[in-house]
């Protein structure tokens, strides 16, 4: 069974990836910080945004990716999909702000660790039934 739907979100996901790599770019070329963070606040924020990024999401869409290959509900699918790619950008706005904004942040690691944890059930549900 093809994954075209997770394919579709990996897409967007990776779009918005390319521009936090961008924006961490940008924040080195500011803070003059050729590489690591030297101790600069500004730079170690934007490292972590992005690394969180980089954390989350190939294993949510691995997940999603298989409950797909395994005959998820299209609409359950987008579901998911969707629900990570909000998520992801809720929490990077949140997070990438300094000070950061609690309620994006935390709403989008909350939505991030439902998203999680149903296609996790999901997966779950399909091999052991």
């Amino acid at each position: 069974m093809s994954v075209t739907i997770t394919a579709l979100y990996a897409g967007l996901l990776g779009l918005f990836y390319v521009g936090l790599s961008l924006w961490v770019i940008k924040v080195r070329v500011k803070q003059k910080v050729g590489s690591g963070d030297k101790g600069d606040p500004v730079m170690q924020n934007a490292m972590r945004t992005h690394a969180n990024f980089a954390e989350y999401v190939p294993f949510a869409l691995l997940l999603i990716g298989l409950g797909e290959a395994q005959g998820m509900p299209v609409v359950g699918t987008h579901l998911l999909g969707a629900g990570l790619l909000i998520a992801r950008i809720m929490h990077a706005v949140g997070m990438g702000r300094m000070p950061h904004t609690p309620a994006l942040r935390g709403g989008g690691a909350a939505l991030t660790f439902l998203v999680l944890l149903i296609a996790a059930a999901a997966n779950l549900g399909h091999a052991l039934f």
